[in-house]
């Protein structure tokens, strides 16, 4: 219980410095996915939602998220957990041809070491399908993303 209770005030740490209340970067191309998505804000609130279900997740009994998450959300280090959360945003709304630009680590760098499995990485999908339906994100726009999402698995599964 104490775990979760550290990592909801993490993620009410991290919504507090909201990538949407950023400066607006310049407007993307209408009709882009990122558009379509509903711009930097409805991407941060696909990706608020992916890390409450990871959060979720995590506290069930038969998790496949806990070992790669938990050291995350059990740091007690929401600068941690902001960074994800900002990196998440960025790297979405660019990847999605929005204005964003994502600075982390690339996916094959960020992974190393964490010997993610397939299994883990469904369950992750699973987690953000979650959360673009709770989202109201619609079926083209979802398989899009989460077409760009599965493209990332060789770089992100047995590093």
């Amino acid at each position: 219980m104490r775990n979760v209770l550290v990592a909801g005030a993490l993620l009410l740490s991290a919504a507090a410095c909201s990538k949407s209340s950023d400066p607006a970067p310049a407007a993307a191309t209408p009709n882009t996915l990122y558009v379509r998505l509903g711009s930097v804000n409805g991407v941060s609130k696909v990706v608020d939602s992916f890390l409450a279900n990871v959060i979720a997740e995590t506290q069930t009994s038969n998790t496949s998220l806990k070992r790669t998450f938990n050291p995350l959300l059990t740091s007690n280090n929401a600068q941690r957990v902001t960074l994800l959360r900002d990196n998440l945003i960025d790297q979405i709304g660019q990847a999605t041809g929005g204005p964003l630009v994502y600075k982390g680590l690339t996916m094959t760098a960020a992974h190393k070491g964490m010997a993610i499995t397939t299994q883990e990485f469904g369950v992750f999908g699973v987690a953000f399908t979650k959360a673009l339906t709770d989202n109201g994100v619609k079926d083209p726009e979802k398989t899009e993303l989460l077409t760009i999402i599965t493209s990332l698995q060789s770089q992100v599964v047995g590093q």
